[in-house]
């Protein structure tokens, strides 16, 4: 036990020594009326000398999200209204202004994060390994941020580079610059080396407020090892989150710090409704961090959360209490602004209350609204940049310019993520088809896509690079499958193939979510929702020719599923595996010049009963 503890004591007692940054800027505007903030308020109110004061602002899945959001994802959908949101120097003016609010009201900033700010990126960010979003991050002041599934994209032993600095181990270092890693601290109290039986970084961090320790606990969703390549961390594990945050809120009791945030990577969702619940409202609220947050310990008063891309501000039951859960949706488009007061006395908080701030980045209408170019685009808003942000984030734009807006294609129209009621999306079959064209050489008949791996839509209109309606770029294509994973082709049977179907329901080979994969042309099936687990999917067919159970197939998917992600443990059983060239990005480069205009994928090749 003493060998558990000495560590993490003597890391506790060093971090207690650290100040919080008190930034002077200048003073925010009012919020607007429609903010509902949650406000919880624990035991008896003290008078002003009684308490310490302080403001934590808190965003998650940042996703290298450097560059406003574009087309669908360009606004904020909330409470019947769309406001075009994020780029991180609006991101960075945004978070001046609210420290500076709280500095005119006396009270402290720690500014903090739930995970996934790397991962999933932009090319603007991934082909330098996002070294220029850990720069920036650094730049607007983050202090302390729980790891995320994507921080292990590129596995455990490249997190901590990103961490720590150095030359990536391949690339070096590609914009000429040193890279001297993270001035936040990454925290993973639930990522267990296998050997040591220890986080891989500090499980958790203390700031002094007013003299009182706020202490911060960080981790992950324990189910990231499904949604991960498994070869990057094949050397840890990931611990329960209620058992891992209650070891470690013991530990800081122990040593006098009973404030306690949990900076969680896992979160919830409000209910639909009309019109579109409000960015800091808790409406129907449901997801896995209800159950997570009824587990914890009274002492974590607040739980910063993430993963579902959703925003919220919530308060829900803990074991013995009540605990603000905060999300601030993703790409950086919502600030959360939480204040807090300490009971001096205590050492606990005595008040949360928190609201979700939108980024806006247009430029008003004078009508309500937001102004538009003459391709529909809306206009971005000259007098709201943060120079300092935007001069890092330059550098990298003009970097990558020549390889992104390199126009590699063009389609018809919009090709969308969105689903059918069978699971299936036009661009899932368009991915899909361009990995079996990559591989059809080989010999490959059949491709499977997870559709997590696919990041965003193909919007006509989007023209970052001044390209024309319909051309894309290599940039667009690489938002859409940032992951850089292999294509690969391996045999199976037919059984084994209804096998990887059956996998995709939520309960059957320990599979924990359902995920419908996304199929080539030419492979037809249906799936029942009734059915019992391992007899779903009926009728499967590979050219109008029934799938022969004995039978073998070549098989086609990305390196992520064939080593067992997603949960889809069947495909590790394939036998004779080949690699492509290049990486799933290339395949689908190499498909939309080959058959340009490429047009929306036709859905059709799933269907579903009752």
């Amino acid at each position: 036990m003493l060998r558990h503890l000495a560590a993490p004591a003597l890391a506790l007692a060093v971090l207690t020594t650290l100040p919080a940054a008190r930034p002077t800027l200048a003073p925010a505007t009012t919020p607007p009326a429609e903010f509902k903030p949650v406000s919880v308020t624990y035991g008896g109110q003290h008078g002003h000398d009684q308490v310490v004061t302080g403001q934590f602002l808190s965003y998650n899945d940042f996703h290298g999200a450097i560059d406003p959001p574009s087309g669908s994802g360009a606004v904020v959908n909330a409470s019947g209204t769309s406001t075009p949101a994020g780029g991180v120097e609006y991101l960075a003016t945004y978070l001046k202004k609210l420290r500076a609010e709280a500095k005119s009201q006396g009270r402290q900033t720690i500014t903090v994060g739930a995970g996934d700010l790397i991962g999933a990126s932009p090319l603007v960010s991934a082909a330098f390994h996002d070294e220029p979003t850990i720069e920036l991050m650094n730049q607007i002041g983050l202090q302390v941020s729980s790891v995320g599934n994507h921080e292990f994209d590129e596995g455990v032993d490249e997190l901590i580079r990103i961490q720590r600095g150095g030359c990536h181990p391949v690339d070096g270092c590609q914009d000429g610059d040193p890279y001297r890693g993270a001035k936040f601290t990454y925290l993973a109290a639930n990522t267990i080396n296998n050997k040591t039986g220890l986080p891989i970084l500090p499980p958790v961090d203390i700031k002094l407020v007013g003299g009182v320790p706020v202490g911060f606990i960080g981790m992950t969703l324990e189910g990231t090892a499904g949604i991960v390549n498994p070869a990057g961390i094949k050397n840890v594990h990931f611990a329960d989150e209620i058992e891992t945050a209650n070891k470690w809120s013991n530990l800081l009791k122990l040593f006098g710090v009973k404030s306690q945030v949990l900076l969680l990577h896992e979160g919830g969702a409000q209910g639909s409704a009309t019109p579109t619940p409000g960015v800091s409202d808790c409406f129907n609220f449901s997801g896995p961090v209800v159950d997570i947050v009824k587990g914890l310990n009274p002492e974590i008063g607040l739980v910063v959360s993430g993963h579902t891309h959703r925003f919220y501000s919530c308060s829900l039951p803990n074991s013995k209490g009540t605990s603000v859960v905060t999300s601030a949706g993703t790409n950086g488009q919502l600030i959360t602004d939480i204040d807090y007061s300490i009971d001096k006395r205590s050492g606990r908080f005595s008040e949360i209350t928190a609201r979700n701030v939108i980024v806006e980045n247009g430029v008003p209408d004078g009508a309500g609204g937001w102004l538009k170019d003459a391709k529909g685009v809306f206009l971005k808003n000259p007098d709201t940049v943060d120079a300092a942000a935007k001069k890092i984030a330059d550098k990298y734009r003009t970097a990558v310019a020549p390889i992104a807006n390199k126009i590699v294609g063009s389609i018809t129209g919009d090709i969308t993520r969105t689903n059918t009621a069978a699971g299936e999306s036009a661009l899932g079959d368009v991915i899909a088809d361009a990995q079996l064209a990559r591989t059809t050489s080989s010999g490959a008949q059949i491709a499977l896509m997870n559709p997590g791996g696919i990041r965003a839509d193909f919007d006509a209109e989007a023209s970052a690079g001044g390209e024309a309606v319909g051309q894309v770029t290599y940039g667009e294509a690489f938002t859409v499958q940032p992951f850089n994973n292999l294509v690969v082709t391996q045999t199976l049977t037919g059984a084994q193939l209804k096998d990887v179907l059956e996998q995709q329901f939520v309960g059957y080979k320990g599979q924990t979510s359902t995920k419908i994969l996304q199929v080539s042309n030419g492979l037809t099936y249906t799936w029942s929702a009734s059915a019992a687990l391992g007899s779903k999917v009926s009728n499967l067919s590979l050219n109008g020719t029934p799938i022969d159970p004995a039978a073998n197939y070549q098989v086609t998917t990305n390196d992520f599923l064939a080593n067992g992600g997603d949960g889809f443990t069947v495909l590790t059983g394939g036998t004779g595996r080949t690699t492509a060239p290049g990486f799933d990005v290339d395949a689908l480069v190499a498909y939309l010049g080959a058959n340009a205009p490429v047009a929306p994928g036709p859905a059709n090749r799933i269907s579903t009963i009752a």
